[in-house]
């Protein structure tokens, strides 16, 4: 059964459900890109199973986030637009919020570390926003961007621990569902990055309305596996890391105050990947998508590409989340050939082998 969604955007900091995630694909209609669903027959073959890729890396701003970005700002009342939003980002985020600030007329300032890569910065300043850059080593983005709150006044956009953004990036497991009918595909198990959760928290609510059967994970670089241990361990866990992952859009603390209650409810388990399965899940979906993943992007591919979320026998889905990596980038990581559908076995199952 469905609820009625809010409409006040002052109760961001409530936990969303699906009134609110259908609302938000009603409000995204015309904004966003329906993006494609796509398979590989000769892909399927190899893996034994039925493999469909959502490509967010082909939405407007190249990644899922301008979805819950403009239905978060679009909310913000008339008299409180002047001032401006404020958002903290690596990239994808920032330019989710610089599109939809500017599809709305409103002012973007956006923290990034200065380590983001080159091709995310340039996006978001093209787009309109302003750009403070940090040493994520040294500072913290939520300081910097409570200190010019305190000094400029504006409204915060959270990259994931928001009602309006889980509920936005929501939509696009609705999209995936309708489209998933159309290729007449019941979908056993889908597969989508985790960084904060909150497209993630967003899918796992839509299936568990829509689709309650549909087994729903998550994929997270080595080192920022902090869901997967969430869920073996039953409470909520962090990382300690800040770098050194090839995964930029996904390196997070943990999962957020929102997000993580819904996976702990709705997700079956999360998958950490190295950096090498990462990049031959990206060079895989060159080979048979015609498609550029950026890293933090290919880590649902990669689950399944490196056996870690059998495919065999199954109908899955997996979410391209973005493609906006560096072209240079690209091209060094992707160099080699891939093992597409081979998947590894792997007798160490304590990461989550299903």
């Amino acid at each position: 059964m469905t609820s009625s969604p809010a409409t006040d955007a002052g109760e961001t900091g409530k936990i969303p459900d699906i009134g609110d995630v259908i609302a938000a694909g009603e409000r995204l209609k015309g904004v966003v890109r329906r993006t494609p669903l796509l398979e590989s027959p000769l892909l399927n073959e190899r893996l034994g199973g039925r493999l469909l890729l959502k490509a967010e890396c082909l939405q407007i701003t190249g990644s899922f986030k301008l979805r819950g970005a403009y239905n978060r700002i679009s909310r913000i009342p008339e008299q409180a637009r002047a001032a401006g939003v404020v958002a903290y980002s690596s990239g994808n985020h920032a330019q989710g919020v610089a599109m939809a600030a500017r599809m709305l007329g409103i002012g973007a300032i956006i923290i990034m570390p200065e380590d983001a890569p080159r091709i995310k910065r340039e996006n978001t300043r093209a787009l309109g926003a302003e750009v403070v850059l940090y040493d994520r080593r040294k500072q913290r983005r939520e300081d910097i961007g409570e200190a010019y709150l305190r000094e400029h006044g504006g409204t915060l956009v959270r990259p994931y621990d928001d009602r309006f953004v889980i509920a936005g990036q929501g939509s696009t497991a609705l999209e995936i569902l309708d489209q998933a009918g159309e290729a007449g595909a019941e979908i056993d198990q889908v597969i989508a990055p985790c960084g904060g959760g909150g497209l993630l928290a967003g899918i796992a609510l839509a299936f568990a309305d829509r689709s309650p059967t549909t087994r729903i994970y998550g994929a997270e670089p080595e080192g920022f596996d902090d869901l997967a241990r969430s869920l073996r361990e039953g409470k909520r866990r962090g990382n300690s890391r800040i770098d050194g992952s090839i995964c930029d859009a996904i390196m997070t603390p943990c999962t957020g105050d929102l997000t993580y209650p819904i996976l702990a409810r709705h997700a079956a388990a999360a998958f950490a990947l190295s950096d090498e399965e990462v990049t031959a899940a990206m060079r895989t979906a060159f080979e048979h998508f015609k498609i550029v993943i950026e890293p933090g992007g290919a880590v649902a591919l990669a689950a399944v590409l490196a056996g870690k979320c059998d495919p065999r026998g199954r109908t899955s889905v997996v979410v391209a989340s973005g493609g906006n990596c560096d072209p240079a980038d690209f091209a060094r990581l992707t160099a080699g050939r891939s093992q597409a559908g081979k998947p590894q076995k792997r007798e160490n199952t304590q990461k989550g082998k299903i």
